[in-house]
Order: structure tokens, then C-alpha cells, then sequence
């Protein structure tokens, strides 16, 4: 695909699963999940809830850990007929306090694609999540030098970017944004009419799942961050 990036000045990244690993823990938390519920339910039924759950809440915890642990609970309550016993409830908890204290594990490449890019573009942070952890995070990565500024959204829809663009005084002709998923980092910026690059992460949660016919929406597609260095100097 051809683009054209010469009037870009603005770069933005996506944290999770763009800059460093976070979708695979949850993914293994939530199999330890099911394992502590499956007196209950069946693998496939505990999966179903926790997800309908983590959605019906989205609108009152927002994305992040903290929001997880409370739907894993609810979820727990539900599923046993409040049954489940205050010991596995501590252990649910526990799972979350393991995934805010993971290691933050960067993706391949990361570090040098920002040092490349800092040099000609102001580079900044879009992200969901909570903002605590999303701040440790960035402070563990040791990345921060990088960015001229770092903003957790509570969601990443087509008017949190126009809010924010306007906000931060920058031109929608001269913004990119590079993130893992469709419908959060390259759909909404393709609508408003910025550029987009997506670089997928080998899992994603089933909520940024989208289906869309490619030849109607005008974006790059590329396999790995490095590969963003062939097309920005």
C-alpha cells in the first residue's frame, strides 16, 4: 500500500499490546478464573460470563485491572449462587494484584522505533485503562523520555480523539496514530481523517474484534512496529 506521511508532525502510540505485553495476562488470568469456578460451570459457560460481565461494567469501572477484578468477582458471586467461599474470593483478588505487579515486557523493536521517530516527530501515549496502573507501566518501561505527552482515554471513539487533537491544538492532517487494535487505534482516526497504522498483537480481547471489508477503509497495515521505520524517517 502507498501512503503518504510527509505532513505528518504528530505521531501516537497505543500502549497496550503496541509498546509492551498486557492482553496475555489476562488471558491467563482468566484461565486460572475458570479453573477456580469449575465446581460451577463449564470452562466455556465461566468464559462466557466474565466477559458478558466485564461488558455490562464496562460503562461503570472502565478499562483496566482494577475493573477486571471486580467483574471476576461478580462474576464468581453469580455463577455460584453466591456460594463461592470468601478463600477463593481472596484468590480472585489475587489475581489481580499478580497482574499489576507483572513485569512490563516490551514488544520487539519498541525502544528503537522511538528513538528514531523522537528525533523528527513529537511523539505521544493514547491509551485506555486505569490511569494508576497505566502510569506505572509507562514509568517501568522507561520509555517516557520519548513522549511529549501521555493521555489515558476512558474510551477511544471517534470524539475522545477529536476532543483531545483540539485540545492539544494538533491538525487531524498531521496526526498518525500506530496501535494493535481496529476498532480503537485505526477505525475512528480513518473516520475523522487522520492516518492509521495497525500492528496487530497475536491475541485481542473480544471486544476490539471487528470485521471489516479493508478496500473501505484507507490504512496501513504492518507486521511489526520496526516496519513503521519505512515509511517515517
Amino acid at each position: 500500500m502507498e501512503v503518504d506521511y510527509s505532513k505528518i508532525t504528530v505521531v501516537g502510540f497505543d500502549a497496550d499490546d503496541t509498546l509492551w505485553v498486557n492482553e496475555t495476562y489476562f488471558r491467563e488470568a482468566e484461565e486460572k478464573f475458570a479453573k477456580l469456578l469449575e465446581g460451577y460451570e463449564t470452562m466455556n459457560t465461566i468464559d462466557q460470563e466474565l466477559f458478558k460481565m466485564e461488558i455490562n461494567n464496562l460503562e461503570l469501572y472502565g478499562y483496566g485491572v482494577k475493573g477486571f477484578m471486580l467483574s471476576m468477582v461478580e462474576s464468581a458471586l453469580k455463577l455460584s449462587n453466591n456460594r463461592v467461599s470468601q478463600a477463593t474470593i481472596e484468590e480472585i483478588l489475587n489475581l489481580g494484584k499478580e497482574m499489576l505487579r507483572q513485569p512490563v515486557e516490551l514488544l520487539d523493536g519498541v525502544r528503537e522505533v522511538l528513538r528514531k521517530l523522537s528525533g523528527n516527530y513529537r511523539l505521544i501515549v493514547l491509551t485506555k485503562g486505569d490511569l494508576l496502573d497505566q502510569e506505572r507501566k509507562l514509568e517501568k518501561s522507561g520509555l517516557s523520555e520519548f513522549f511529549h505527552h501521555v493521555e489515558v482515554l476512558s474510551d477511544k471513539k471517534e470524539e475522545n480523539y477529536i476532543h483531545l487533537l483540539n485540545h492539544l491544538q494538533i491538525d487531524v492532517n498531521e496526526f498518525l496514530m500506530i496501535g494493535n487494535s481496529l476498532k480503537s487505534d485505526v477505525l475512528p482516526l480513518v473516520e475523522i481523517g487522520a492516518q492509521a497504522v495497525h500492528v496487530p498483537f497475536h491475541t485481542t480481547w473480544q471486544h476490539e474484534q471487528v470485521k471489516i471489508n479493508d478496500e473501505d477503509y484507507n490504512y496501513l497495515k504492518i507486521n511489526t512496529l520496526s516496519d513503521i521505520l519505512a515509511y517515517l524517517k
